[in-house]
């Protein structure tokens, strides 16, 4: 069974930076991509940025050259830089991990860390 483990959140001030990281334990045999959403109060969870299979990062338009992803294949870790933060960021950030075996999308999530940003 697969678990996510989230670390990093906190409180900030505008324009301060924060690094958020997600390690995953047990088997994990069919990567297909790992990365981190965001859920706001009264609203939808979002995708932030992701990896996929291949090293492909994908960034939500809001975070773009804000925030940086980066996965450690070693050790099944996917760290998000975020710099540059702003209030609409404010959000409890979950780590989501997907696996394709035998071509079937299976999800994993993290309990979430909530990134606070307010002066």
């Amino acid at each position: 069974q697969v678990q996510l483990y989230e670390s990093g959140g906190g409180l900030v001030q505008p324009g301060e930076s924060l690094r958020l990281s997600c390690a995953a334990s047990g088997t994990i045999f069919s990567f297909y991509a790992m990365g981190w959403y965001r859920q706001a109060p009264g609203k939808q969870r979002e995708l932030v940025a992701e990896v996929t299979r291949g090293d492909i990062a994908n960034y939500a338009d809001s975070v773009e050259g804000r925030f940086t992803i980066s996965r450690d294949n070693a050790k099944n870790t996917v760290n998000l830089q975020l710099n540059s933060l702003k209030p609409d960021d404010t959000a409890v950030y979950y780590c989501r991990l997907e696996q394709r075996p035998y071509g079937r999308p299976v999800e994993y999530w993290g309990q979430g860390t909530q990134v606070t940003v307010s002066s």
